[in-house]
Protein backbone atom coordinates (compact mmCIF):
# COMPACT_ATOMS: atom_id res chain seq x y z
CA UNK A 1 0.00 0.00 0.00
CA UNK A 2 1.47 3.36 -1.00
CA UNK A 3 1.94 6.17 1.48
CA UNK A 4 -0.75 8.23 -0.31
CA UNK A 5 -3.21 5.35 -0.04
CA UNK A 6 -2.49 5.05 3.70
CA UNK A 7 -3.10 8.77 4.24
CA UNK A 8 -6.30 8.58 2.18
CA UNK A 9 -7.44 5.71 4.38
CA UNK A 10 -6.66 7.73 7.51
CA UNK A 11 -8.54 10.69 6.08
CA UNK A 12 -11.51 8.46 5.39
CA UNK A 13 -11.47 7.29 9.01
CA UNK A 14 -11.67 10.89 10.23
CA UNK A 15 -8.04 11.61 11.11
CA UNK A 16 -7.86 15.44 11.30
CA UNK A 17 -4.13 15.51 10.47
CA UNK A 18 -4.48 13.40 7.34
CA UNK A 19 -5.65 16.31 5.15
CA UNK A 20 -2.56 18.28 6.18
CA UNK A 21 -0.32 15.31 5.38
CA UNK A 22 -1.97 14.60 2.04
CA UNK A 23 -1.55 17.96 0.30
CA UNK A 24 2.27 18.05 0.33
CA UNK A 25 2.34 14.46 -0.91
CA UNK A 26 0.08 15.02 -3.91
CA UNK A 27 0.60 18.73 -4.64
CA UNK A 28 3.30 18.36 -7.30
CA UNK A 29 1.27 15.82 -9.27
CA UNK A 30 -1.93 17.85 -8.93
CA UNK A 31 -0.07 20.97 -10.09
CA UNK A 32 1.29 19.09 -13.11
CA UNK A 33 -2.22 17.81 -13.89
CA UNK A 34 -3.67 21.32 -13.59
CA UNK A 35 -0.97 22.76 -15.84
CA UNK A 36 -1.77 20.13 -18.47
CA UNK A 37 -5.47 21.00 -18.33
CA UNK A 38 -4.84 24.73 -18.57
CA UNK A 39 -2.43 24.24 -21.47
CA UNK A 40 -5.37 22.89 -23.46
CA UNK A 41 -7.41 26.03 -22.77
CA UNK A 42 -7.47 28.96 -25.14
CA UNK A 43 -5.03 31.81 -24.44
CA UNK A 44 -6.17 34.43 -21.97
CA UNK A 45 -7.31 31.95 -19.33
CA UNK A 46 -7.46 33.81 -16.02
CA UNK A 47 -7.49 30.70 -13.87
CA UNK A 48 -3.98 29.70 -12.80
CA UNK A 49 -2.79 26.15 -12.13
CA UNK A 50 -2.25 26.87 -8.44
CA UNK A 51 -5.80 28.17 -8.01
CA UNK A 52 -7.17 25.19 -9.93
CA UNK A 53 -5.28 22.76 -7.66
CA UNK A 54 -6.47 24.48 -4.50
CA UNK A 55 -10.10 24.64 -5.64
CA UNK A 56 -10.06 20.97 -6.65
CA UNK A 57 -8.41 19.97 -3.37
CA UNK A 58 -11.02 21.85 -1.35
CA UNK A 59 -13.79 20.14 -3.30
CA UNK A 60 -12.25 16.73 -2.68
CA UNK A 61 -11.17 17.09 0.94
CA UNK A 62 -13.18 20.00 2.32
CA UNK A 63 -16.59 18.36 2.16
CA UNK A 64 -18.64 17.56 5.23
CA UNK A 65 -19.24 13.94 4.28
CA UNK A 66 -16.34 11.52 4.20
CA UNK A 67 -15.04 10.57 0.78
CA UNK A 68 -13.96 7.05 -0.11
CA UNK A 69 -11.02 6.50 -2.44
CA UNK A 70 -9.93 3.01 -3.35
CA UNK A 71 -6.36 4.16 -3.79
CA UNK A 72 -4.01 6.68 -5.29
CA UNK A 73 -5.28 6.33 -8.87
CA UNK A 74 -8.87 6.75 -7.76
CA UNK A 75 -7.95 9.94 -5.90
CA UNK A 76 -6.20 11.42 -8.94
CA UNK A 77 -9.10 10.44 -11.18
CA UNK A 78 -11.45 12.26 -8.79
CA UNK A 79 -9.09 15.25 -8.82
CA UNK A 80 -9.11 15.32 -12.62
CA UNK A 81 -12.90 15.20 -12.62
CA UNK A 82 -13.03 18.06 -10.09
CA UNK A 83 -10.67 20.11 -12.26
CA UNK A 84 -12.78 19.44 -15.34
CA UNK A 85 -15.91 20.62 -13.52
CA UNK A 86 -14.15 23.75 -12.26
CA UNK A 87 -12.96 24.62 -15.77
CA UNK A 88 -16.45 24.08 -17.19
CA UNK A 89 -18.03 26.20 -14.44
CA UNK A 90 -15.43 28.93 -15.01
CA UNK A 91 -16.08 28.85 -18.75
CA UNK A 92 -19.85 29.05 -18.25
CA UNK A 93 -19.47 31.93 -15.82
CA UNK A 94 -17.32 33.84 -18.30
CA UNK A 95 -19.87 33.29 -21.06
CA UNK A 96 -22.62 35.08 -19.10
CA UNK A 97 -23.37 38.63 -20.22
CA UNK A 98 -22.61 39.86 -16.70
CA UNK A 99 -19.00 38.81 -17.24
CA UNK A 100 -18.79 40.05 -20.82
CA UNK A 101 -19.55 36.72 -22.44
CA UNK A 102 -21.48 38.43 -25.21
CA UNK A 103 -18.41 40.53 -26.11
CA UNK A 104 -15.37 39.48 -28.10
CA UNK A 105 -12.24 39.67 -25.97
CA UNK A 106 -9.24 41.07 -27.79
CA UNK A 107 -5.82 41.54 -26.16
CA UNK A 108 -4.54 45.09 -26.44
CA UNK A 109 -1.41 43.92 -28.26
CA UNK A 110 -3.58 42.58 -31.08
CA UNK A 111 -5.90 45.56 -31.48
CA UNK A 112 -4.58 46.36 -34.97
CA UNK A 113 -4.74 42.80 -36.26
CA UNK A 114 -8.03 41.49 -34.94
CA UNK A 115 -8.61 38.00 -36.24
CA UNK A 116 -11.02 35.35 -35.11
CA UNK A 117 -9.16 32.38 -33.71
CA UNK A 118 -10.72 28.98 -33.29
CA UNK A 119 -11.27 28.17 -29.64
CA UNK A 120 -11.42 24.81 -27.96
CA UNK A 121 -15.03 24.63 -26.92
CA UNK A 122 -14.90 23.14 -23.46
CA UNK A 123 -18.67 23.34 -23.11
CA UNK A 124 -19.23 21.33 -26.28
CA UNK A 125 -16.79 18.69 -25.05
CA UNK A 126 -18.46 18.60 -21.63
CA UNK A 127 -21.92 18.21 -23.20
CA UNK A 128 -20.65 15.51 -25.56
CA UNK A 129 -19.04 13.67 -22.62
CA UNK A 130 -22.34 13.84 -20.74
CA UNK A 131 -24.15 12.29 -23.72
CA UNK A 132 -21.44 9.63 -24.02
CA UNK A 133 -21.72 8.89 -20.28
CA UNK A 134 -25.47 8.38 -20.67
CA UNK A 135 -24.86 5.96 -23.53
CA UNK A 136 -21.60 4.28 -22.47
CA UNK A 137 -20.53 5.26 -18.93
CA UNK A 138 -17.40 3.10 -18.89
CA UNK A 139 -16.16 4.65 -22.15
CA UNK A 140 -16.80 8.17 -20.80
CA UNK A 141 -14.84 7.30 -17.65
CA UNK A 142 -11.92 6.18 -19.83
CA UNK A 143 -12.00 9.49 -21.74
CA UNK A 144 -12.01 11.47 -18.49
CA UNK A 145 -9.03 9.53 -17.15
CA UNK A 146 -7.05 9.85 -20.38
CA UNK A 147 -7.96 13.40 -21.36
CA UNK A 148 -8.47 15.13 -18.03
CA UNK A 149 -6.31 13.09 -15.65
CA UNK A 150 -3.50 12.47 -18.13
CA UNK A 151 -3.43 8.74 -17.37
CA UNK A 152 -1.62 6.40 -19.71
CA UNK A 153 -3.75 3.69 -21.28
CA UNK A 154 -2.35 1.11 -18.84
CA UNK A 155 -3.03 3.34 -15.81
CA UNK A 156 -6.57 4.04 -16.98
CA UNK A 157 -7.22 0.34 -17.65
CA UNK A 158 -5.93 -0.57 -14.20
CA UNK A 159 -8.05 2.12 -12.51
CA UNK A 160 -11.17 0.98 -14.38
CA UNK A 161 -10.42 -2.71 -13.79
CA UNK A 162 -10.34 -3.61 -17.50
CA UNK A 163 -7.70 -5.10 -19.74
CA UNK A 164 -5.47 -2.80 -21.80
CA UNK A 165 -6.91 -4.33 -24.98
CA UNK A 166 -10.43 -3.39 -23.87
CA UNK A 167 -9.21 0.08 -22.97
CA UNK A 168 -7.72 0.54 -26.46
CA UNK A 169 -10.97 -0.62 -28.10
CA UNK A 170 -13.01 1.73 -25.93
CA UNK A 171 -10.58 4.59 -26.64
CA UNK A 172 -10.94 4.07 -30.40
CA UNK A 173 -14.72 4.02 -30.02
CA UNK A 174 -14.69 7.18 -27.87
CA UNK A 175 -12.46 9.10 -30.28
CA UNK A 176 -14.72 8.27 -33.22
CA UNK A 177 -17.87 9.00 -31.21
CA UNK A 178 -16.56 12.37 -29.97
CA UNK A 179 -15.30 13.31 -33.43
CA UNK A 180 -18.77 12.67 -34.81
CA UNK A 181 -20.43 14.62 -31.99
CA UNK A 182 -18.08 17.59 -32.16
CA UNK A 183 -17.76 17.87 -35.93
CA UNK A 184 -19.45 20.70 -37.79
CA UNK A 185 -21.31 18.40 -40.16
CA UNK A 186 -24.24 16.49 -38.69
CA UNK A 187 -23.67 12.77 -38.82
CA UNK A 188 -25.74 10.85 -41.34
CA UNK A 189 -25.87 7.06 -41.44
CA UNK A 190 -24.88 5.38 -44.67
CA UNK A 191 -27.54 3.28 -46.35
CA UNK A 192 -31.31 3.05 -45.94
Amino acid sequence: MSHVTRVLSALEQGDPLAAEQLLPMVYAELRKLAAQKLALEKPGQTLQATALVHEAYVRLIGTEKAQHWSGRNHFFAAAAEAMRRILVENYRRKKTSKHGGDKDRVPLEEIDIVAATPSSDLLALDEALSRLAAEKPAVADLVKLRFFAGFTMDEAAQTLGISPATAYRQWDYARAWLFRELSEEPWKPIGP
